[in-house]
């Protein structure tokens, strides 16, 4: 027992670090839940709840973005409810999916979250030569909703690489401020994660104990980032991060 709760304390404090470095966290969260013997569906509702906490510290600490973004309040509102609709079907999926069957997903859930962090710094630096040049390309919301909804359904079933499929959907809606934009994806990972952890809480798959030991690890990493952030490289986190992941996805193929 004490062994359990050490090494989930210990991947939750490194996850918390790694999120503020580089992102990526939960790479590293949910198979150290499987690893200490937590169902995979059960693994999955605590490593939300859990990664919850953590997304609500950044959305406080974005504050600022929301009052110096009133003009879109309307495309915030349509995009909550879509991603609270999503979450919501997310985790009904979630739930009427057998554990074996979802067991049976785990490695290629993992191998698509891996595959998006590894080419979500491509991404990321596409998107800020955007930014930079103001090149603004902009879909309309009959476009934009449905494939929030996409996102926020994979997001309420696992989640994984969903936060920079977020990033990228907002700068298609004419967003190209990046701090407005990561404002915007936490917000709405909330939106996402609240709605599954109330229908994961009715349905009793949260390990609560986990949960809390978990987001108190998460936190204080993501206190200590600021300071290490400084010292390490975040390609070296990144490439951390990769070899975990990769490995991790090995081993559950394996298994």
């Amino acid at each position: 027992m004490v062994e359990s709760i050490s090494l989930l304390f210990t991947a939750s404090l490194i996850a918390g670090i790694v999120n503020g470095v580089a992102g990526g966290g939960g790479l590293i969260a949910f198979p150290t839940l499987l690893i200490s013997g937590i169902p995979s569906i059960n693994a999955n509702a605590t490593n939300a709840t859990a990664l919850w906490f953590g997304t609500v510290s950044s959305t406080i600490a974005y504050r600022q973005e929301f009052k110096n973004q009133s003009n879109q309040r309307k495309l915030l509102l349509l995009l909550s409810c879509v991603s609270i609709m999503g979450g919501i079907l997310g985790s009904y999926l979630l739930l009427h999916t057998s554990p074996a069957k979802f067991s049976a997903l785990v490695p290629y859930l993992m191998l698509i979250a891996t595959l998006i962090f590894i080419f979500s710094q491509p991404l990321i630096k596409i998107l800020n030569k955007r930014i930079q040049n103001s090149q603004q390309i902009r879909l309309p919301l009959t476009i934009i909703l449905p494939l929030q909804l996409m996102i926020a359904t994979y997001g309420g079933y696992f989640g994984g690489g969903s936060g920079i499929l977020m990033l990228a959907l907002l700068n298609l809606t004419g967003l190209l401020n990046i701090h407005t934009m990561n404002a915007y994806k936490c917000w709405l990972a909330n939106s996402i994660n609240a709605a599954a952890i109330i229908h994961f809480t009715f349905a009793n798959k949260i390990f609560w104990f986990e949960a809390l030991i978990m987001a108190v690890g998460a936190i204080l990493g993501a206190y200590s980032s600021a300071y290490l952030a400084r010292k390490l490289h975040p390609s070296w986190i990144r490439s951390f991060i990769i070899g975990v992941s990769l490995s991790m996805t090995c081993y559950f193929f394996i298994r």
